[in-house]
């Protein structure tokens, strides 16, 4: 079975309104360099914000949303900060400094991080340290995803802005997002990560 292979970040975090953020950027991927974004309202509507309609058909493939929305989606670095831009969203976040986890991550030599083997293993392991996160597992389509978290930081402080309205800064994500078989940690963390998905019939 074919394996595509994503290597970037993912940032998740909540707000005090009860809105939750995922951001994935990935620089490196089967369909290029991109940026798109789940978010997840207080009264529980999915939305992907996504660059075009590849992006989309990809991510929908295996994630479920009420409502997808194309556009441009801009996702800005300068230093510690990080800005993105799509649609409705408007989000700026600070990353602070490695977490615990993310030491114990970083210590896992690369080519046994991404083995599919060991993420497999470490499944039990995940779930029970962050109650709501998988590193293995189908949301559909046929698909199965294997997550290798390589380094992990924490959020510290966010602006965000969803259509017009401030969402009152930074909050854990509770409860958890609703998008596949698996929410991002409660904490409001960016994770390095390469991620594995086996594509059937390609």
């Amino acid at each position: 079975m074919p394996t595509d292979r994503f290597d970037g970040s993912i940032a998740g975090l909540g707000t005090p309104a009860g809105l939750r953020v995922v951001v994935g950027h990935w620089p490196d991927s089967p369909l290029g360099a991109f940026t798109d974004v789940m978010v997840e309202t207080s009264d529980g509507h999915r939305v992907l914000l996504a660059p075009d309609r590849r992006v989309a058909d990809f991510v929908t493939a295996t994630y479920s949303f009420d409502e997808v929305r194309l556009g441009p989606v801009a996702h800005t670095v300068r230093g510690d900060r990080c800005q993105v831009v799509a649609g409705p969203l408007e989000c700026a976040f600070r990353v602070g400094p490695r977490s615990a986890l993310g030491l114990a991550l970083r210590a896992v030599p690369a080519r046994l991080a991404t083995d599919p083997r060991w993420v497999s293993a470490i499944d039990a392991v995940a779930r029970r340290v962050l109650p709501g996160v998988r590193t293995v597992g189908s949301a559909g389509g046929g698909r199965t995803e294997y997550y290798c978290a390589r380094d992990m930081h924490r959020i510290e402080a966010a602006v965000v802005r969803w259509d017009g309205r401030d969402q009152g800064g930074l909050a854990p994500v509770r409860p958890p997002v609703r998008f596949g078989f698996g929410s991002t940690p409660a904490a409001p963390s960016l994770v390095r990560i390469t991620t594995l998905v086996d594509v059937p019939g390609l």
